[in-house]
């Protein structure tokens, strides 16, 4: 065993916990998946596309539109990719959760490390969600409406919208994001900075202190879900009930949802229909009544 650099992890040890690819067997198939079915969800729900919100090329958002007419509630969903990699087109098929219950779904894209740093991509999608308040009403949603999800380093991008002043950022309300569900999410960045991922993101201790969530409890917020999967290695464990553990602290809702059956890569596929055990959850957020069935078969 080589020098411990956190939390009793050697560097290799600290590499492993953080390799999700290396975790889970059939990794592939699902970065396959994912894209494939988001193109049939393009291709099947009306949407306006790369809806530019910012002035960076990577500032764009996807919109994908109930029938009939709203206003409708605003669910806004941040992708994962280790701030590094991937694209909204990769994960257009959540609107599928969400779009046949009637709400509003916004996709967004954020400009990749190392073309931007980690400071720049919170801003960017801090930007997107202060875009949509401004905007979505004139498209049919209810900016009084508005919550967040993402997956991953996306989890850990719906931590930081629910961790921002608004009235600070842009001059908005503070309740702009009514509620949030960081999905197998890093909250921490501590231990991002000492693996094998900082050779690319190239966080310091202060960028990665002032862009972890568990340092960033605010004093009020909305309710936040942090479902992790039961397969997930023992750091994300640890993630999820440190910030459910601050957030505790300062006396806000805040639920851990233990995904049984699920790893990394396949916990995400629950927001392909409104049935699943996710889905409905993070509906029930949205406070659209969920019809009554039986959870798709686990």
């Amino acid at each position: 065993m080589g020098e411990t650099v956190f939390f009793g992890y050697d560097r290799a040890a600290l590499d492993r916990e953080y390799d999700n690819r290396g975790k889970v067997a059939n990794f592939a198939e699902y970065l396959s998946r994912y894209p494939a079915e988001s193109g049939h969800t393009r291709d099947t729900l009306p949407a306006r596309l790369d809806l530019q919100y910012g002035p960076d090329p990577g500032e764009t958002l996807d919109l994908f539109l109930p029938e009939g007419h709203g206003p409708w509630p605003v669910h806004v969903f941040v992708h994962g990719g280790y701030w590094r990699a991937l694209d909204k087109r990769d994960f257009s098929f959540v609107a599928g959760a969400f779009q046949p219950a009637g709400v509003l779904v916004a996709v967004i894209n954020y400009t990749l490390i190392p073309t931007v740093d980690m400071d720049e991509l919170v801003r960017q999608v801090r930007a997107s969600v202060a875009w949509l308040h401004r905007n979505v009403a004139a498209l049919g949603g209810d900016p009084a409406r508005l919550t967040v999800s993402g997956h991953s380093a996306g989890g850990h991008l719906v931590a930081m919208l629910m961790s921002t002043d608004w009235g600070r950022f842009a001059g908005l309300p503070g309740d702009v994001v009514r509620a949030g569900c960081g999905i197998s999410g890093l909250y921490d960045l501590e231990p991002i900075r000492l693996c094998y991922l900082n050779e690319t993101l190239g966080l310091t201790p202060e960028t990665a202190r002032r862009n972890s969530p568990v340092h960033l409890v605010p004093a009020g917020a909305g309710r936040l879900l942090l479902p992790v999967g039961a397969r997930e290695g023992d750091e994300y464990h640890r993630q999820t009930e440190s910030l459910a553990a601050a957030w505790r602290r300062r006396g806000l809702a805040v639920e851990v949802m233990d995904m049984d059956d699920h790893d990394h890569f396949s916990i995400i596929t629950e927001l392909g229909d409104p049935g699943t055990p996710l889905s409905r959850a993070i509906l029930r957020e949205i406070r659209v009544p969920v019809a009554a069935r039986e959870p798709v078969g686990r």
